[in-house]
């Protein structure tokens, strides 16, 4: 079982990109760490900063591919995606931590000085399928 998470964020580090076998194919994963911030109004008009916690994000497919060619340290992002928990055995014992598998994955415009946009590109045929969905861990 898993929870919905749609929150904003500066990644830590530039992305990693890596490939996967999936039942026979290979898929793109890129994985990240996420700092989501709690950002509170101040009376003269700023912000100050509350809190907040680091998350293990993933992205998979073409959308992995785009973040690990795109994205750098320190950029404002905005995610939405499932919440798992993923647990193994460390030296120190058993751990447990909180990853989020990002469905989508856009940049906060606010810190951006330029956008350049590629041609477009025709979209797949309807019925083909997509690799940039996530292994159905609930299955």
């Amino acid at each position: 079982m898993s929870a919905r998470l749609i929150a904003s964020g500066n990644l830590g580090g530039a992305p990693s990109l890596r490939q996967v076998d999936v039942d026979g194919e290979t898929r793109a994963v890129a994985d990240m760490r996420i700092f989501f911030d709690r950002p509170v109004p101040l009376e003269d008009g700023g912000f100050a900063d509350e809190g907040g916690f680091w998350l293990s994000v993933s992205t998979w497919g073409r959308l992995a591919e785009h973040c690990a060619h795109v994205l750098h340290k320190g950029m404002r992002v905005r995610v939405e995606g499932r919440l798992r928990e993923h647990a193994w055995d460390s030296e120190d014992g058993p751990r447990v931590e909180l990853r989020l598998t990002a469905d989508k994955l856009t940049l906060e415009l606010a810190r951006l000085d330029t956008v350049t946009l590629k041609p477009r590109t025709a979209p797949p045929a309807s019925g083909q399928a997509s690799d940039d969905a996530p292994p159905d861990a609930d299955a």
